[in-house]
């Protein structure tokens, strides 16, 4: 398997950077999309940030436009996510989720079953993947709300006391 903390990234205000910038922390990564109604969930994910940022956690928010809802230019989205809903959580350029030309990063994450053991394409916007520090990854589909107990659990579970 690809070590997910190598694969390089760029950051929506285009500097190159990678998982390993995170190796200490339990990150959820998630495909995030402006014009999604699952947009909502961008406070929620920014209320975990909030709650769990000084203990070792990060949101890392994907745009993609995969599913055609997302804004089209990276300056966009971040004025979005910034004035609509105060995400100071860290994202990153747009990514292709599905297919050839999926990001390396979603090509490894999606070998990843979900509580009912499926792998495979992610089913639409707000796809959640938990890693740890230990590279363990759980993934939790799109209607799984940020603050779900299943969620909030294996963050805490992940975290230091």
């Amino acid at each position: 398997m690809t070590e997910l903390r190598d694969i390089p990234l760029t950051s929506i205000d285009g500097t190159e950077t990678s998982l390993a910038d995170f190796r200490d922390k339990v990150v959820l990564i998630v495909n995030v999309a402006s014009r999604c109604g699952l947009s909502s969930q961008y406070e929620q994910l920014e209320q975990l940030q909030k709650t769990y940022g000084e203990r070792g956690f990060a949101v890392l928010g994907f745009p993609s436009n995969q599913f055609l809802q997302e804004l089209s230019t990276e300056d966009a989205i971040k004025e979005y996510c910034t004035m609509t809903w105060g995400v100071t959580f860290p994202m990153f350029e747009k990514v292709k989720l599905n297919g050839k030309a999926a990001h390396p990063l979603y090509a490894e994450l999606k070998k990843t079953p979900d509580s009912a053991g499926k792998a495979g394409r992610v089913a639409w916007n707000f796809e959640k993947f938990l890693v740890t520090p230990n590279n363990e990854v759980q993934r939790f589909r799109p209607t799984t709300v940020p603050d779900d107990p299943a969620i909030v659990n294996a963050i805490e579970v992940a975290l230091p006391a």
